[in-house]
């Protein structure tokens, strides 16, 4: 092993909903053997352990103001300091603006590791198709979709029994606005690492085995 590859290696998926960056971002992780770390999954944990962080960010949600960067920073501070994370992670959901970014940075700035920011693009169409035709388990959030993985009885997840719904943010007119509000808050983000030279595109809008060999294919050829 040469000496850029005992770096540690740190994968910042990026792309809108619906591009299937949760689904690459596990398949990444099982082949790499990195941690797929979800900033949704983080808040989740925090909040139900009730753990200092989560209970600062429950405070800013309940009056229903946006929870503060530091907060969030501080989440992904503690997750990466994890051992797990020590060869490096996948990042899904985080960061989101230019300010994270920076934190990111100033975060993994010591361990000199390797960076790759893949941004997944898929058309806009394409997105609403996928998105509408969600279904989510409500036990455990296994996810099916009516056309493209749909559960063997109508209506009842495959792994729990559990009631298959479809989230309101999963509604086209709602699906359309979040691929808008995706791309306007995300276009100086995707500008921020394009800058630095470490973003790659990759084709989502493919078969999922060719999305994920692109992904790797990326990963494999960055040297920051």
């Amino acid at each position: 092993m040469n000496a850029q590859e005992q770096r540690p290696l740190f994968i910042i998926l990026l792309g809108p909903p619906g591009a299937g960056k949760g689904t690459q971002a596990r398949r990444l992780a099982e082949t790499l053997g990195l941690p797929h770390i979800s900033s949704g999954d983080l808040f989740r944990e925090h909040l139900k352990k009730q753990t200092p962080l989560g209970q600062l960010a429950q405070q800013y949600m309940a009056k229903g103001e946006l929870v503060p960067d530091e907060v969030t920073i501080g989440m992904v501070r503690e997750r990466l300091a994890q051992p797990d994370a020590q060869q490096g992670a996948i990042l899904d959901g985080f960061p989101r603006t230019p300010a994270q970014a920076e934190a990111l940075d100033a975060l993994l700035a010591e361990r000199r590791p390797r960076v790759v920011v893949p941004y997944i693009r898929v058309p806009e169409d394409e997105l609403v198709a996928r998105l509408s035709g969600r279904l989510t388990c409500r036990a455990h959030g296994h996810i099916f979709h009516v056309r493209y993985n749909p559960p063997k009885q109508p209506g009842v997840c495959d792994y729990d029994g559990s009631e298959l719904y479809q989230r309101e943010d999963d509604k086209p007119e709602t699906v359309r606005r979040r691929i808008q509000v995706y791309q306007t808050q995300t276009a100086p983000l995707i500008d921020y690492y394009r800058q630095r030279g470490l973003l790659v595109e990759v084709n989502g809008n493919a078969p999922m085995d060719q999305v994920t060999q692109a992904l790797l294919d990326a990963v494999r050829g960055a040297g920051a």
